[in-house]
């Protein structure tokens, strides 16, 4: 969106759209943003968007934590080997380290809270954001995916899903810091040693120092891909709806049951859709076609407290996801794989990737087993978001009725009031 001029009455925004990035603020649980700081200092800050900041403490992990030699330590600790783990640390490390840390956590957790109570502010606002910016270098926009497909790419490449985002900056910088870690930590040849069933060979060449910080860079980089997408999609569902209000809601549009009486042309088509750029495509193109825009009635629905849902999906309005659970467990039963593999015979691969399995398994066991106190019904269908009626003369009917299903609307019925009776 453009920036605000400083005379401008509107104080806070929900989202800021530019070339390079969607900044937006969202309700979010401070527990789960400070938990994924407690993994990796930097990464509760950067879910908030509060990116320099987040890079910045990243940054500082990976440095300071390679020159104290914090993850030998914790590793020749869990293992039990004591003495290896008070030979490695370095002191004058671990003195930057510490303060620096428990600051991550606990300024992730502030900022949470302050930026909800911001998010809540901004909404009673109820400024408008421009979903659509173009720069000298990149086009911007606000549209609808599916998480999963966000998920999916960060896990075949650490940083691909905030790209896939339009979240340039991020997405770049999760994308070469894995690269570099990765490479550090001869994780791609350990990996084919694996594979192969050499799992010495797979040991030996592993860099613990920088492999251990793997597991947490990985899975938040595919929660932060996946929730993004659902944020952004209940942005898109906010912006459209404010849109249809503006513009296709005129009070005095003739609605069908007025029609009755036998006064004008009395036909008309009545679809369903989903919040998407088809619904704005089909109702230009139908003005294009030379129906007035006070002919239009564009309605989005108001929803009623859904059911949360095991996976969230291109439709999903709150925001809330039943993974956060699991993906924290999941991050902290793949570091306890990876740390003990080195010393069972799979290696840490292998262990890690299973610690990973039982982590979300029993992450998404404990989520569902406290949702069915408060809700055991099952949704089967998901329900219309976005009624359109159109007014238009007889001869238009086919056209309008073939450019609604052009358009992927859900459902499509022609209506002819004059003679009481449905046009199918």
């Amino acid at each position: 969106m453009d920036r605000p001029e400083p005379n401008s009455d509107v104080r806070r925004y929900t989202a800021y759209i530019n070339p390079f990035g969607i900044t937006q603020i969202h309700l979010k649980n401070p527990y789960v943003i400070a938990c994924w700081s407690l993994f990796f200092p930097g990464a509760g800050h950067i879910l908030l968007c509060k990116y320099f900041r987040g890079y910045l403490l990243f940054v500082w992990e990976i440095y300071v934590n390679l020159h104290a030699h914090i993850n030998l330590a914790i590793l020749y600790s869990l293992t039990g080997r004591f003495q290896m783990a008070k030979d490695v640390i370095d002191i004058k490390w671990v003195l930057f380290y510490i303060p620096t840390y428990f600051f991550a956590i606990w300024d992730s957790y502030r900022s949470t809270i302050e930026l909800n109570n911001q998010y809540i502010l901004a909404s009673r606002e109820d400024a408008e954001v421009k979903m659509f910016n173009i720069g000298l270098f990149e086009i911007n926009y606000g549209d609808k995916r599916v998480p999963w497909h966000s998920a999916m790419w960060s896990a075949l490449m650490p940083g691909l899903g905030d790209i896939l985002n339009s979240r340039l900056p991020a997405g770049v910088f999760v994308v070469i810091t894995f690269i570099v870690i990765g490479t550090q930590s001869n994780l791609l040849s350990a990996i084919h040693y694996t594979f192969l069933g050499q799992f010495d060979s797979a040991k030996s060449i592993i860099n613990p120092q920088w492999f251990l910080n793997i597991p947490s860079i990985y899975l938040y980089a595919i929660n932060s891909a996946y929730m993004k997408t659902v944020y952004f999609n209940k942005l898109f569902d906010w912006e459209q709806s404010k849109f249809l209000k503006k513009n296709y809601e005129h009070k005095n549009y003739k609605m069908p049951v007025g029609a009755m009486d036998g006064s004008g042309e009395g036909m008309y088509i009545v679809s369903t859709f989903d919040h998407s750029n088809y619904l704005e495509l089909a109702i230009t193109a139908i003005q294009m076609k030379g129906i007035a825009k006070e002919n239009i009635l564009g309605v989005s629905m108001d929803k009623r407290g859904e059911d949360v849902q095991m996976f969230d999906t291109i439709h999903s309005a709150d925001g809330l996801s039943m993974l956060d659970l699991p993906i924290l467990l999941a991050t902290l039963f793949c570091l306890v794989g990876s740390i003990y593999g080195f010393i069972l015979t799979w290696g840490p691969i292998i262990w890690g990737v299973i610690g990973m399995i039982a982590g979300f398994s029993l992450g998404l066991a404990i989520k569902l087993i406290t949702i069915r106190k408060y809700d055991n019904r099952q949704k089967k269908t998901k329900a219309t978001e976005v009624v359109l009626i159109i007014e238009c003369k007889e001869n238009q009917l086919e056209m309008v009725h073939d450019l609604l299903w052009k358009h992927h609307a859900l459902g499509v019925r022609k209506l002819s009031l004059n003679n009481n009776e449905q046009l199918n």
